[in-house]
C-alpha cells in the first residue's frame, strides 16, 4: 500500500513555470519545487518531452513534491519545441537536445537556490538523455538516475529488434507525431503562444521517415547510444528498470560496461517507476532516490552504495496469463556483474526434440512458421496491466520447432542472458528467427520466461548485412533478454523456434524455410546457484510519495484492452493495441485534456506483403479560450522491395480545421 504524504521535513514551495535561457536566445520552460527557507540545496532535474503543464503534471507532482519535501530542488523541463519550451523539435535525442540538456545544467548550477550540485533523473525518455548527457560530462552534474532506459538505441530500443523491424516503430512515431503540434499555454508563454504553435505544425512530421531511412546500425543510431563509448561516464549512475519491460537488458550491460560508482535494481515491474507500478511489489523507490542523492551530493554515509552492485527480484513460475498484477519471487544479489558465481550451462538441441546436457546426433530440421505465430506474444514494453503478456505458448509452439528438457530434477534459477548458438541453412536471402525460452508445466502449460530475434541477414553484425547464400551453413548467435526466472522441480525448460513472429518482428518478404542443423545447435542457460546472503539483504521502504494535483478521470474503467481476431475463412488476421486512451480535468489549471489512439496490426496468413500497421491519434486540448486539437491517420504497408509510409494530419480550434497536410513515401527495404 503506497503512502500518500501531505507533510515533509521542508514545507514545498512550487513556481509552476520558470524559463532556462540557451545561449541562441531560446527559453526552455521548466516547473520548479523547493524546500522553503532552507538556501541553496543540490537540484534533481528530469527533462522530457511530455508537456509538463498539463500531460506529466499529477505524476510529475507526486515525486518532486516529494524530493523537495526532503531538502532538494527539483525541475521538470520541457525539451525544446515541446510543452511550453520555445523553438522546435525534429528528432529524439538530437544533439540540440543534449547539448541544451549540458547548458541548462550549468544554468541550474548558477542559481541562488541551488548549491552547485546537479543530478538528473528520468524513466524512459529522461533515462535515455540522462546517460547522453553524463557522456558529455558537464561539470555540475555529479550523478544520474536512469530508469527504463537504454545504452544502445539501436539494439535495445522501439526501433528494430535484433535487426527486425519492430511492431513498436510505426506506433512510436504516430505518437509522437501527436505530441508534437500540440499548442503552448498562453498563461505561461503570453501571446506568442500562437505563432509557436503554428510553428509547431509546420514543422510536425513522422519520425518514423527518418528510421526507417536507417535501418542499419550505423551513425545515425550509434549517436546517443553510451554503449560506443562506456569510460565517457565518469559520474555514479544508478541504472533501474523491471523484467516485464522492454529495457531491462541495459542494466547489466551499464553494470558491466561502466567503470565509475554504479548500482543496478530489476524488479518485476513493467513501464514504470517502481514506487507507482502495475505489476507488485512495488517499493520505497522515493527513499531509495534520496539515499542515493544523499550520499554524492550531500555526503551523507550509507546509500544504496553499501548495497551489492546487482540486486534482483527472482521470479517464481506462473502460470501462462494475459495480465499478472503480482509476480511472486524474492530479492537476490550479485556482489559484481558479470558474476563469476552465475554457471554457464549447455544444453544441446537434439534430433528427437529433446533439450540435453550432451548432443545426440546431427540432424536437418526444417521449420517454416505460419504468420499466425506471434499472436500469442502480447506487448513489447508493457505500459499498462491489462491483456499485455503472452498467453500460452503452446499456441505459438504448433507453428514452430520445440526442444524440452526432461522433467527436472530440482529446481533451476537463471539470472542473465540466454544465447541460442545456431547452426542452420535457408532456401531464401532473407529471413529471421525468433527464439524463446519457455517454463513448462507438468500438465502441459507453457509459459513464455524471456525471448530473442534476430534478423538473420544481420547475422554478424548490425551494421553490415548480407544476403543468405540459399543451402549455405551458417553459424548465428540469437541474444534472448536478461531474466531472473526460477524453474521448479518438476517443470520443463523449452526452447521454440520459429521464423515469424507478427506482430512484434516484420516478416521478411518471402516465408522462409530455416534447417536447423541438431546436435550442432545448443543453447548456453546463465545458472545461479542460490546464495544464504541473500536472506540478508535490506529490505525496501514501503512506498510513499506526495498528494498529486487535482484531476477528475473522465472516463473510468473504459480503458480499452488488446485485442486479436483472426479470421478462419479469409486468413486476414488483426491485432489492435489501444494507445493512450483517456479523459482528463485538472481544475487547477482548468484544462481538460481528452485523448484516443490505437495501433492496428492486419496480416493475411501465407502472405507476408500483406502485413501492415495502422495507427489512428486524436488529442484535444479544452482550456477557456478554446478548444485545440490535433487528429492523424498512419498506414505502413511493403512490397518485397520497399516500404510505404502514409500519413495524413489535420489540426483543429474549436472543431474546425485549422492546418492539414499528407505524407506518402517509399523507401528502400535494406535486408529487412
Amino acid at each position: 500500500m503506497t503512502t500518500i504524504r501531505h507533510t515533509f521535513p521542508h514545507e514545498v514551495e512550487i513556481v509552476e513555470n520558470i524559463f532556462v535561457p540557451m545561449p541562441d536566445g531560446t527559453r526552455l520552460a521548466a516547473k520548479l519545487w523547493r524546500p522553503k527557507g532552507v538556501g541553496p540545496v543540490p537540484a534533481i532535474l528530469e527533462y522530457l518531452p511530455y508537456r509538463k503543464r498539463e500531460g506529466t503534471r499529477g505524476r510529475d507532482q507526486k515525486m518532486h513534491a516529494w524530493l523537495a519535501g526532503h531538502g532538494y530542488a527539483c525541475l521538470r523541463l520541457d525539451i525544446r519545441g515541446t510543452g511550453d519550451s520555445e523553438g522546435l523539435i525534429e528528432d529524439e535525442y538530437t544533439e540540440c537536445e543534449i547539448l541544451d540538456g549540458c547548458d541548462a545544467i550549468g544554468w541550474i548550477a548558477g542559481q541562488d537556490w541551488c548549491d552547485g550540485q546537479v543530478a538528473m533523473y528520468g524513466i524512459s525518455w529522461g533515462g535515455f538523455n540522462g546517460l547522453q548527457i553524463a557522456a558529455r560530462r558537464p561539470p555540475a552534474l555529479k550523478t544520474i538516475i536512469t530508469v527504463g532506459s537504454t545504452d544502445d538505441r539501436y539494439a535495445t530500443d522501439v526501433h528494430y529488434v535484433g535487426g527486425c523491424l519492430s511492431k513498436d516503430n510505426f506506433d512510436w512515431s504516430a505518437t509522437m507525431l501527436a505530441h508534437n503540434d500540440l499548442p503552448p499555454d498562453p498563461e505561461i508563454v503570453g501571446p506568442a503562444w500562437r505563432d509557436m504553435w503554428q510553428a509547431r505544425m509546420r514543422a510536425n512530421s513522422p519520425w518514423i521517415l527518418h528510421w526507417l531511412s536507417h535501418q542499419r546500425r550505423d551513425a545515425y543510431w550509434q549517436h546517443g547510444s553510451v554503449c560506443e563509448d562506456f569510460s565517457a561516464i565518469t559520474i555514479p549512475v544508478l541504472a533501474v528498470s523491471g523484467w516485464a519491460d522492454n529495457y531491462s537488458e541495459s542494466v547489466p550491460r551499464l553494470l558491466a560496461g561502466l567503470s565509475g560508482p554504479r548500482r543496478g535494481l530489476i524488479g518485476p515491474w513493467a513501464h514504470s517507476f517502481p514506487h507507482d507500478v502495475t505489476v507488485e511489489p512495488a517499493i520505497g523507490w522515493l527513499q531509495e532516490v534520496r539515499r542515493w542523492c544523499d550520499h554524492w551530493m550531500k555526503g551523507a554515509p550509507g546509500g544504496m552504495v553499501d548495497d551489492p552492485m546487482y540486486r534482483v527480484w527472482m521470479q517464481e513460475s506462473v502460470p501462462p496469463s494475459t495480465c499478472y498484477l503480482e509476480r511472486p519471487g524474492r530479492w537476490v544479489a550479485e556482489a559484481e556483474w558479470p558474476s563469476p558465481r552465475i554457471m554457464h550451462q549447455t544444453l544441446h538441441l537434439n534430433p528427437d526434440g529433446r533439450l540435453a546436457a550432451t548432443a545426440e546426433g546431427v540432424d536437418e530440421m526444417p521449420v517454416c512458421s505460419p504468420l499466425w505465430v506471434g499472436l500469442a506474444a502480447g506487448e513489447v514494453g508493457r505500459y499498462g496491466e491489462d491483456a499485455e503478456w503472452p498467453t500460452d505458448q503452446r499456441e505459438d509452439d504448433g507453428g514452430s520447432l520445440v526442444f524440452a528438457t526432461e522433467p527436472l530434477p530440482e529446481r533451476t534459477e537463471i539470472l542473465g542472458a540466454p544465447q541460442l548458438h545456431l547452426r542452420f541453412s535457408c532456401d531464401k536471402p532473407m529471413a529471421l528467427v525468433a527464439v524463446r525460452l519457455n517454463d513448462v508445466w507438468p500438465d502441459g502449460r507453457s509459459t513464455r520466461v524471456t525471448l530473442g530475434c534476430l534478423n538473420l541477414t544481420h547475422r554478424d553484425s548490425h551494421e553490415h548485412a548480407a544476403a543468405l547464400e540459399p543451402g549455405r551453413i551458417y553459424d548465428a548467435v540469437i541474444n534472448l533478454d536478461d531474466i531472473a526466472h526460477a524453474f521448479p522441480e518438476g517443470h520443463r525448460i523449452a526452447v521454440s523456434l520459429s521464423t515469424t513472429y507478427w506482430p512484434i518482428c516484420w516478416p521478411s518478404p518471402e516465408l522462409a524455410t530455416l534447417t536447423v542443423r541438431t546436435g550442432e545447435t545448443w543453447l548456453d542457460l546463465p545458472v545461479r546457484p542460490t546464495d544464504p546472503a541473500d536472506a540478508a539483504l535490506r529490505s525496501f521502504a514501503q512506498p510513499e510519495m506526495a498528494a498529486p494535483t487535482p484531476s477528475v478521470d473522465l472516463n473510468a474503467g473504459s480503458a480499452a484492452r488488446r485485442s486479436v481476431t483472426r479470421d478462419l475463412l479469409s486468413g486476414e488476421m488483426v491485432v489492435d493495441f489501444p494507445r493512450w486512451t483517456y479523459a482528463r480535468e485538472m481544475p487547477d489549471i482548468g484544462q481538460t485534456v481528452t485523448s484516443d489512439a490505437f495501433a492496428r496490426y492486419r496480416i493475411a496468413d501465407g502472405d507476408p506483403l500483406s502485413a501492415s500497421c495502422e495507427t489512428g491519434a486524436n488529442v484535444v486540448i479544452q482550456r477557456k479560450d478554446g478548444a485545440f486539437g490535433h487528429h492523424s491517420t498512419g498506414r505502413l504497408t511493403c512490397d518485397a522491395t520497399h516500404f510505404r509510409v502514409e500519413t495524413s494530419l489535420r489540426i483543429t480550434e474549436n472543431g474546425a480545421t485549422l492546418f492539414e497536410r499528407q505524407w506518402d513515401e517509399r523507401i528502400p527495404r535494406d535486408h529487412v
